[in-house]
């Protein structure tokens, strides 16, 4: 059977809405970096979103594995995506240590892409944080209270907990 969320125009929105309805139905899961993107007509760049929201989609269920996935996919048809190598490198870290240094190569290639990517030094300092790096950690933590206090104010707190006794070694689990 053909997925009437693919194709059209028309389509395109039911599918952008359906995965805001998904967003909001699962807003205490999601972060402001995993928005569904707006779908540009045509080209690479529209089959770049287009795996890239559904990779968001995947990422709100913590299937990590297939988001991973489709944001690989989403880079090999753009991968100028900021927001795809932001969310593959989260994607990677959620999938254990033995990621870290190539989730620490996308949080860098997006920031590379975008500098005012506030999730991206969040999670860039969650993960140097993870690594034992609380000084770049920190570099991050000063970048981030430029862009975004409340973002700040969460990456201190887990670095601040990051020799708390837990099985995440003080990380929260959404981080």
């Amino acid at each position: 059977m053909a997925d009437p969320t693919r194709g059209s125009s028309a389509a395109a929105g039911r599918r952008a809405m359906l995965c805001l309805m998904l967003l909001a139905a699962c807003a205490p899961l999601a972060a402001v970096e995993s928005d569904p993107l707006p779908v540009p007509a045509g080209g690479a760049r529209e089959r770049a979103v287009r795996h890239y929201n559904d990779g968001v989609a995947l990422l709100l269920r913590r299937q990590y594995g297939a988001a991973q996935a489709r944001f690989e996919q989403a880079l090999r048809e753009d991968e100028t995506l900021a927001e795809a190598h932001n969310n593959l490198a989260f994607s990677l870290r959620m999938q254990g240590a033995h990621n870290f240094e190539r989730s620490l190569k996308h949080y860098n290639r997006a920031l590379e892409l975008k500098p005012d990517l506030a999730q991206a030094y969040m999670y860039r300092g969650v993960l140097f944080t993870q690594m034992g790096d609380l000084a770049r950690a920190r570099a991050d933590h000063a970048r981030l209270l430029k862009l975004d206090r409340e973002l700040a104010a969460r990456l201190d707190k887990v670095i601040s907990g990051a020799g708390a006794q837990d099985e995440r070694g003080g990380i929260a689990a959404q981080y």
